[in-house]
């Protein structure tokens, strides 16, 4: 069991953070000193870098110790892991320079340091990806299990109990349920584990069976008995996790926030409400979006030259969107129509065999070539590279009162690409999925989770036959 040995897979892991480390310092003092890849001969002997490798490696174990590096969440975000462990190196490395500085060190290679370091992070990364693929396939085949026990036999727990059986990754395995009143049928009994007995059988049951955690999923009603489940718990061991009977109100990764010295469940938990995290957002849309244009100028100019042979009017068509905080903007796209009414530009929505459309507009549309001018609205702040796609103001107020929590997606700054589009849910698509897969991405944003959605989309192609 995971619980018996904790310990000894975490020394197992800073014993392998150890190898990447060696590993690490070879390669760099391979590519900086011996090969002929960075020209430069040692100012210093073998010895003191290996003396200060070996002050880097117990910083980082001692960090990482600190940071949490080395205790195992199974339902933690691998994204979280990447970033912890690049927090441990950029604080570690950090911390070695004010060193080298103190000890006046001056003539340790910055080439050195920069390949070592950054190496070292990537063997990490990959190793640590390796163990949790490997760890997931034991899970699906039955090993590594950790055991649930469910309180509550009712709408609750039946919900948590069926989208557990969601992910066999995890590794969790339910005993069994609780309830003072809830009995299965003939047809729930083949469902659902078994209901073991009532509440009060909690403190035999938890002595008696292997449980690792109890899960509460009573109704509000129950609310006067936590405090003895709680207690009971944790006088076994056993951890306790509670499902609030409001859980729909609340978002995918909800936090504790402290108000007026109380803590208060805040309700839409948005990571780039953060500062920092908008500021990375911020400096990877203004180098991506100059990279897609330098890159991307001959087709530009291609197009440009097609829609002006094909069809009179401008080149490019603005056309107004709804973007962040609901604030109005001009969303610049290649004209793929023929020149008509603002009115009708606005409120009609486009059909598959939309008479308005140019033959090569309907190409552009096709291969989303007609979306590149807004590489340009990225550099001016309107857009971001990924993100919900931004409507028409005319729809916006339609589907706001149509589609629950439609307005939620104007909490960050629309994309050109996003979480829902690279699922394929674009154009005559359904708004209700859409909405929930920008909802979740919203709320699940990083760096990482951004370029897997512009390699996805562009592993997917930029062919789409919903595209009118």
């Amino acid at each position: 069991m995971i619980r018996k040995n904790q310990r000894f897979l975490s020394k197992l892991y800073m014993l392998f953070d150890i190898l990447c480390i060696l590993v690490a310092f070879g390669a760099a003092w391979w590519v900086k000193f011996i090969s002929n890849y960075l020209d430069g001969d040692s100012a210093l002997p073998y010895s003191t870098y290996v003396m200060w490798g070996v002050i880097y490696g117990v910083i980082v174990l001692a960090i990482g110790s600190m940071s949490s590096l080395y205790s195992f969440h199974r339902k933690k975000r691998f994204a979280d892991e990447v970033i912890r462990i690049l927090q441990t190196h950029g604080i570690s490395l950090f911390i070695l320079l004010g060193m080298l500085f103190f000890f006046k060190q001056i003539h340790i290679s910055r080439e050195f340091l920069a390949v070592f370091i950054m190496i070292s992070a990537m063997l990490t990364v990959i190793y640590r990806y390796s163990v949790k693929v490997i760890l997931r396939s034991a899970r699906q085949k039955g090993f590594n299990k950790q055991f649930i026990l469910i309180l509550g036999a009712g709408t609750l727990g039946k919900k948590f109990y069926s989208n557990l059986r969601n992910y066999p990754e995890m590794g969790y395995d339910v005993v069994g349920f609780l309830d003072d009143q809830a009995t299965w049928d003939v047809q729930e009994e083949c469902k659902f584990k078994p209901i073991l007995g009532t509440l009060n059988d909690l403190e035999n049951l938890l002595s008696e069976c292997l449980v690792d955690e109890v899960i509460i999923a009573l109704p509000l009603d129950a609310h006067h008995k936590f405090a003895s489940i709680i207690n009971t718990c944790e006088k076994a061991g056993v951890r306790t996790l509670i499902i609030p009977d409001f859980f729909d109100y609340l978002p995918s990764r909800p936090y504790f926030d402290n108000f007026a010295g109380m803590p208060m469940i805040n309700v839409r938990d948005i990571p780039l409400d953060v500062m920092r995290n908008r500021v990375f957002k911020r400096t990877f849309d203004i180098v991506f979006a100059i990279l897609a244009i330098v890159i991307t100028s001959p087709v530009l100019l291609l197009v440009s030259l097609g829609i002006k042979l094909t069809s009179p009017g401008p080149i490019i068509f603005k056309q107004e969107r709804v973007g962040l905080n609901r604030r109005n903007f001009n969303m610049y796209k290649f004209r793929s129509m023929k020149v008509s009414s603002e009115e009708t530009s606005d409120t009609v929505w486009t059909t598959e065999n939309d008479p308005r459309k140019t033959r090569f507009g309907s190409f552009l549309r096709k291969t989303s070539l007609d979306e590149l001018p807004q590489f340009f609205n990225v550099l001016f702040g309107h857009m971001s590279v990924v993100g919900p796609r931004p409507e028409r103001p005319f729809f916006v107020e339609q589907f706001k009162e149509e589609i629950p929590k439609y307005m939620v997606k104007h909490h960050v700054r629309p994309g050109i690409t996003g979480w829902a589009q690279s699922n394929g849910l674009r154009g005559d698509t359904s708004i209700e999925e859409r909405i929930r897969l920008d909802i979740f991405y919203i709320e699940n944003w990083s760096l990482l989770f951004d370029i897997k959605i512009i390699w996805k989309t562009i592993w997917n192609g930029f062919i789409n036959k919903n595209a009118y």
